[in-house]
């Protein structure tokens, strides 16, 4: 999707077109799928919450998905949602997600990689050393899956088991208290 609409191609993204469309022409989804074939639709108007699907991923603006995109996803059968943004879900569709049971990784957890890639990018260039994108990406693979840990046992200390919001808004407080009396602010 993109500020003009969607793309619905139930054979698959064919994602070497789509990055030709994207990031070479700079053109919009539309023209994917004008080149993809009639088999995919264009959808202009509407919401892409109510495209059935096992997964979601909201990804671009704050608040894109509300909670009437939520209960149409609940609806179609959604098992997962993981915010690849800054808070693009509501807290009513947060809330929403965990009455219905819907596994929801929020962004602070899910889509800390660019914040962590930043940092390794910091290191790299603080120690002037060049890394491969080998070692660059089995680093950003262990501190993801260090934020997952975290996550969980953190809920599950809380008697929140399973609740991955809790868990990353719990673990997130921590580290921030601990590093504030660590530098002596409190």
């Amino acid at each position: 999707s993109d500020s003009s609409g969607y793309v619905v191609d139930e054979q698959g993204i064919d994602l070497a077109l789509l990055r030709q469309v994207k990031e070479v022409d700079r053109g919009r989804v539309g023209d994917y799928a004008e080149k993809r074939g009639s088999h995919v639709k264009f959808v202009s108007t509407g919401s892409i919450w109510d495209v059935p699907c096992d997964v979601a991923f909201p990804c671009a603006t704050q608040n894109e998905l509300p909670v009437e995109g939520a209960h149409a996803l609940v609806k179609n059968g959604v098992k997962l949602v993981a915010e690849g943004a800054n808070m693009p879900t509501t807290p009513e569709a947060v809330a929403a997600f965990q009455k219905a049971g819907v596994l929801f990784a929020p962004g602070k957890a899910a889509n800390a990689g660019g914040v962590a890639t930043s940092a390794l990018e910091m290191q790299q260039n603080a120690s002037r050393d060049r890394w491969s994108f080998e070692h660059t990406e089995e680093r950003l693979s262990d501190i993801m899956a260090g934020i997952h840990e975290l996550t969980l046992t953190t809920a599950d200390e809380y008697d929140l088991p399973g609740d991955y919001v809790a868990g990353a808004n719990i673990a997130g407080f921590i580290q921030v208290a601990d590093a504030m009396l660590a530098m002596g602010v409190i």
